[in-house]
């Protein structure tokens, strides 16, 4: 059994009786998710928790949240069902009293969660109806709700409507960003004087880099909407002389990978390709790397998680670039995505695993002489 892998993927041990519950949770899953979103937008989910130990009844509930007595009834109801509360029994009055349960305050409190939800909401959820079709053709059909015209999400990024981008950026940066703090020291432990970013995004790991070394310049290469993003912050940092970009698709053939880097950077750059994509791109980045620079790519890897949680929080980010993204990438197991960069000339020269609490890989290339 592969390392970090859970358990669970190889043994079937789940009784019958819990096995058709997981199944009827599948069944009804987008009515329970609207169910969550309604709890949260309302308030009523926070009144709950604002309750305490002494609960919050059904007429309390809708009073707070500002709805009909029915609505409080099946919100809270269906909570119940999904361990979201907790019935607290009154023995004076003998009314029924909610309490926020665990998996309640992680719904309410907890960064990860908050991030994946608001994501798919945004971002997933009306184009996820078309992830069968987006399967069959190889195309990330549900963009079209937002008018995609055919392209990927990347091509339309910075026209996207402002709530869509903003959730999409926060679950972008809420993964990767967390890690560089602790990926800053093994890059720099190389005495860097250039680094290409490839896929830079809003420049977040070129300002780091310039934070981290005053010496340092940083070359960000990516589409030209995030450029335009990324220059942005650039300038307001006050980096512009030690950060310069590049717009370009580097799908294209034409385009290169523009040489004399002692370091080239990829944070979780490789997963928005497929293995055929990637092989391809490493092909460009081998032509600039030579043997002597050094190539990182930083990318969460699911069956390298501590927690089976993370690895199906990466599985089911797949579905994402599946409908929503590009058709054809997805989130990657550590031998399929080493083995297509090493077939592009490079050898593996180094892997830290569990990188920052998001559990990052962080993998280091050289070209094979």
């Amino acid at each position: 059994m592969p390392e970090n892998i859970n358990d669970s993927y190889y043994k079937d041990a789940i009784r019958a009786v819990d096995a058709k519950f997981e199944a009827q949770k599948i069944a009804f899953a987008p009515l329970a998710f609207q169910a969550v979103r309604a709890l949260l937008e309302l308030g009523l989910l926070k009144a709950v928790s604002d309750s305490g130990d002494g609960g919050l009844g059904f007429a309390e509930a809708a009073r707070q949240a500002d709805i009909p007595l029915y609505g409080a009834k099946v919100l809270l109801e269906i909570a119940l069902g999904m361990n979201i509360v907790k019935v607290l029994p009154d023995a004076d009055s003998g009314e029924e009293r909610f309490i926020l349960g665990k998996i309640g305050w992680f719904l309410l409190e907890d960064d990860m969660t908050r991030v994946n939800f608001n994501f798919v909401n945004d971002v997933c959820y009306k184009g996820a109806f078309e992830l069968t079709k987006s399967v069959k053709d190889g195309k990330p059909l549900g963009l079209e709700v937002f008018g995609s015209g055919g392209k990927t999400i990347y091509e339309i990024l910075s026209v996207l409507p402002e709530h869509v981008r903003k959730s999409w950026f926060a679950f972008d940066h809420f993964y990767s960003d967390i890690g560089f703090a602790e990926a800053l020291p093994v890059v720099f432990s190389r005495n860097p004087k250039k680094i290409i970013d490839i896929g830079g995004n809003t420049a977040k790991w070129a300002l780091c880099c310039c934070r981290y070394d005053p010496r340092v310049e940083v070359t960000i290469v990516d589409l030209p909407g995030q450029i335009a993003e990324a220059e942005r912050n650039i300038a307001q940092s006050g980096f512009s002389g030690r950060i310069r970009t590049v717009a370009c698709n580097i799908l294209d053939a034409q385009t290169a990978v523009p040489g004399g880097a002692d370091i080239i950077w990829m944070s979780q750059f490789l997963d928005c390709f497929s293995l055929e994509e990637v092989t391809r791109i490493m092909g460009k980045v081998r032509s600039a790397a030579g043997t002597e620079a050094d190539v990182f790519v930083f990318e969460p890897l699911w069956d390298r998680q501590r927690f089976k949680a993370a690895s199906y929080s990466l599985q089911a980010t797949s579905l994402y670039f599946t409908c929503m993204a590009n058709g054809n990438s997805k989130m990657y197991r550590y031998d399929e995505l080493v083995q297509a960069v090493e077939k592009a000339g490079f050898v593996i020269a180094g892997a830290c695993h569990n990188v920052g609490s998001n559990d990052y890989s962080l993998l280091h290339f050289r070209g094979r002489p």
